[in-house]
């Protein structure tokens, strides 16, 4: 599950190209078609390398981008300190070193800090014996990663309460329909997450920014390379989920149901995850994404065994780098 690991060393302290300059730009929705074929040169599996976990988030962490000597660079607020200015690791043609030394060097430029946030523990791992630097744990932001044949058959002894809970929605709400979401039914959606907001609204800071996008990423849908399911009883909206494909992993970046229609949050899970798995046979894992610490959420993510937490880690590095 670990990418490549370059085979580098430290020697030189300057970048090998000369004639690349960084210049990072707003990250809109008219330029993720730049972004996007980035992201399919990486294997990390974590939502960060996602047009969703990029776009969903522009807004709270101030993402911009560059893209030089045919790699990308992505700039952005650390995530336990979004004061701190900090750099994604860069994807491309540039091998690792190269492109750390470009970011050093705009760092240096423009009197800035080097911070590396949210490094997949692969990337991690090379840096820190690239230059034997520590690297510091981000536990709130580790993505849970589940089978996709688990989680679109829920097969197993491990599974039992939560084939429990999709077999209680089936035999209360009998008149159930799944579909995909769609041009002719994405108004209702649309909808329904009107109702949704006002219905589950939480007075947190964090919570209010993701429904904001989530409403707005509803309207762009038709523009972006998202996938979504929808659950109906009575013939009106209980749940829907959304999502994308990066590779051989499904990133789950919406997730939404009525909470008094029991058992509607597994059913729409093993619904969503059965439809992608089919409608994409290189589909392996799954990725639902982090905690953000909610011990809520963290409950709920670890009840679906996954197989792995993918680690991500802040790494500073002004002072090996120079």
């Amino acid at each position: 599950m670990e990418t490549t690991r370059p085979g580098i060393t430290p020697e030189s302290t300057q970048p090998a190209t000369t004639d690349c300059h960084l210049v990072f730009k707003p990250i809109t929705l008219d330029s993720l078609h730049e972004i996007a074929p980035y992201l399919t040169r990486q294997s990390y599996r974590t939502c960060d390398f996602s047009i969703g976990g990029i776009y969903m988030w522009v807004g709270y962490f101030g993402y911009e981008y560059a893209i030089c000597r045919d790699t990308l660079f992505i700039k952005g607020g650390e995530e336990d300190h979004l004061q701190n200015t900090a750099f994604a690791v860069p994807v491309g043609s540039l091998d690792l070193k190269d492109s750390l030394l470009l970011l050093g060097a705009y760092c240096r430029q423009h009197g800035l800090p080097f911070i590396l946030s949210a490094v997949p523990e692969p990337a991690a791992q090379a840096i820190a014996e690239l230059y034997g630097c520590p690297i510091t744990e981000l536990p709130d932001w580790g993505d849970y990663l589940y089978r996709a044949t688990d989680l679109a058959t829920l097969v197993g002894h491990r599974f039992n309460k939560k084939r429990n809970r999709v077999n209680k929605f089936k035999s209360t709400y009998p008149d159930f329909q799944y579909e995909a979401i769609t041009p002719q039914n994405l108004p209702e959606v649309i909808a329904f997450f009107d109702r949704y907001m006002q219905a589950y609204h939480k007075d947190s800071e964090l919570f209010a920014y993701e429904e904001s996008m989530v409403a707005q990423v509803l309207r762009e849908y038709d523009r972006l390379p998202f996938e979504g399911g929808v659950l109906r009883v009575g013939g009106e909206i209980a749940a829907f989920s959304v999502g994308e494909v990066v590779g051989d992993t499904l990133v789950v970046h919406i997730e939404k149901a009525r909470k008094e229609v029991v058992g509607a949050y597994e059913a729409i899970n093993l619904f969503y995850s059965a439809q992608m798995v089919e409608a994409h046979p290189e589909v392996q894992y799954i990725n639902r994404e982090d905690d953000a610490g909610d011990p809520g959420l963290r409950e709920a993510k670890l009840s679906y065994n996954p197989e792995t937490i993918l680690k991500k880690y802040n790494i500073p590095l002004d002072d090996y780098l120079r």
